[in-house]
């Protein structure tokens, strides 16, 4: 993504707007994944140098900013994931793989879930 690269915060912001679709700030901020006490005033600073990289649009809705995204989880996470995986894991994706499995955060379903896309992949489906 080079200059558009997101920061660790703008990514968390990315991911709250995934998942809802669109949020006003307030929205964003109560629903950060980190759960770290925040000002309003920092998560809409945040959405606005977004706004300026094109990360995020808005809308206006009388005084109220409603918040989007502009690009997609996968053309993000995609670039993120391969560098971290390069770097972090001398390009081995099966050990990145192992460190995750490795966690205690990850629920046998999403395990299930993991063991599914590896199936779909084998087979040449995805």
């Amino acid at each position: 993504m080079g200059k558009l690269s997101p920061s660790a915060l703008e990514l968390q912001v990315l991911g709250v707007l995934w998942e809802k679709g669109h949020a006003t700030a307030r929205e964003v901020l109560e629903s950060m994944p980190d759960q770290k006490t925040r000002a309003y005033t920092t998560v809409l600073t945040v959405l606005q140098g977004m706004e300026r990289k094109g990360l995020v649009g808005r809308e206006t809705s009388g005084v109220t900013h409603i918040w989007n995204a502009k690009v997609s989880r996968e053309q993000t996470a995609t670039p993120v994931l391969r560098e971290l995986i390069q770097n972090a894991f001398c390009g081995r994706p099966a050990m990145a793989l192992q460190q995750l499995l490795g966690s205690d955060q990850i629920s046998a379903a999403e395990i299930d879930e993991l063991r599914q896309l590896l199936d779909d992949a084998k087979g040449g489906e995805l």
